[in-house]
């Protein structure tokens, strides 16, 4: 949630900003806004100046002696409780309206980001590693897959549906192994603290992280005992300190989480549906920071190379893209994402997204500290990246790592959380 001061302010301005991330919808509640704002002022300041009269006729009141004047006071007072009550049951209404406005206005752009309309205007800022030379037609991971014996998307839809798959065998360990090593990576190089999170949270926890309102169609959600299933672990991490006041001398904080994430994928339709590429379930490593809002584009950068280590050590091109205000999303102010590229599919897939979204979401959560001691709390800096997500990591390894035979060799630095398997062939169907 932006700083409601700031459109009080520059509404103009806001608009604008909001223009550029093609968002007519929220742009259209500006004005709204402002005059909501200007009703829930002028009733503060009414009933304020009401109770300030009530507190100094009912001194009065206690002072006096003649009953009949104290008796036409008290009736005058009565008058103005009603009024208080009038005005309060006003105020939480336009507050409810205030905040509903509120909710949809996404974050504005950092002023280094390009402005364009779309994905298509994303900006290439770099690209890493040698596309894969073969002297034979590389497989994409829908046919190596299931012909490895590793991947099975017709059990997977008997499961549960279509967009579901199951891992076997060596495919599944490629995955633990996986998860496990960027984890040990993140923790033991890149000084981040492991968390272990619920896969369900309350719905306040998903207006925090900003899933809520604007993605509810995405969300699954218990209705019996209103719980959301997290479509990422940044929701869970959002909230980890929501409602507190940290000290300046615990941040930055730097948590890496695993979970399963879970999404109706309902914006997506059509969109990237063949093999692994898009699911209703996946799982991701994901690294998430608080930081002081002087540091946190350099935060943002760390993130970046934290996440390019990961593709680094895999062997595998990649390429980062800068995103142009039109596809920044919801709550980032500035995002990057990393591309791995897959032969067999013959396209650069993404596998991470690297956000800053400044004050955002812990405005939301209402995450704060204290710049020092006795000073008066201000919001930190949130900060998200997937590190990395598994399933078009999984397709690039499978596609990059593809021998002649069908078979597919393990990245190096995977192997000693595979038991030292070096190639998965399909006689490995059963392992």
């Amino acid at each position: 949630m932006i700083d409601i001061a700031l459109i009080r302010e520059q509404p103009d301005w806001v608009k604008e900003q909001i223009e550029k991330l093609n968002d007519l919808a929220a742009g259209a509640r500006i004005d709204a806004i402002v005059t909501l704002d200007e009703q829930r002022r002028a009733l503060l300041a009414e009933v304020e100046d009401l109770r300030a009269t009530r507190n100094r006729v009912s001194k009065e009141i206690g002072r006096m002696k003649d009953q009949n004047a104290r008796q036409a006071k008290i009736a005058e007072m009565q008058g103005v409780n009603a009024r208080i009550d009038a005005i309060d049951a006003e105020l939480r209404e336009v507050e409810a309206q205030l905040n509903e406005h509120m909710a949809w206005i996404p974050n504005l752009p950092h002023e280094s980001v390009p402005v364009g309309p779309d994905d298509s205007h994303n900006k290439v800022v770099a690209t890493y590693g040698e596309l894969p030379a073969f002297d034979f037609t590389p497989q994409p991971h829908w046919d190596l897959g299931p012909a490895l014996g590793i991947l099975d998307f017709e059990r997977g839809v008997k499961l549960a549906g279509t967009r579901f798959y199951v891992l076997l065998g060596a495919g599944a360990r490629l995955q633990r192994a996986l998860i496990n090593w960027m984890l040990d990576l993140h923790i033991n190089q890149h000084g981040y603290t492991e968390v272990i999170s619920p896969y369900m949270v309350r719905e306040e926890v998903m207006f925090g992280s900003a899933q809520l309102p604007k993605f509810a169609e995405n969300l699954y959600r218990d209705a019996e005992e209103d719980f959301y299933f997290l479509p990422t672990a940044e929701v869970s991490l959002t909230n980890l300190h929501r409602d507190e006041i940290l000290d300046a001398d615990q941040l930055p904080i730097q948590y890496v989480c695993y979970t399963e994430c879970f999404r109706r994928e309902k914006m997506s339709a059509g969109r990237d549906v063949r093999g692994m590429k898009r699911g209703h379930q996946f799982a991701k490593v994901e690294m998430y920071r608080f930081t002081t809002p002087e540091t946190s584009y350099d935060a943002l950068e760390a993130m970046l190379q934290n996440a390019g280590d990961v593709c680094r050590a895999l062997g595998i091109p990649w390429r980062v893209v800068q995103m142009v205000t039109g596809d920044l999303g919801f709550a980032a102010t500035k995002k990057y994402d990393l591309e791995m590229w897959a032969p067999g599919c013959a396209e650069w897939l993404e596998v991470s997204s690297i956000s800053n979204c400044e004050a955002f979401q812990a405005r939301r959560a209402n995450v704060r500290y204290r710049p020092e001691p006795g000073a008066r709390p201000q919001y930190v800096h949130t900060l998200n990246g997937s590190g990395l997500a598994l399933p078009r990591v999984m397709i690039a390894i499978m596609e990059n790592y593809q021998q002649a035979d069908g078979s597919v060799v393990v990245p190096e630095v995977l192997r000693p959380y595979m038991g030292g398997l070096e190639r998965i062939t399909a006689k490995q169907i059963s392992d």
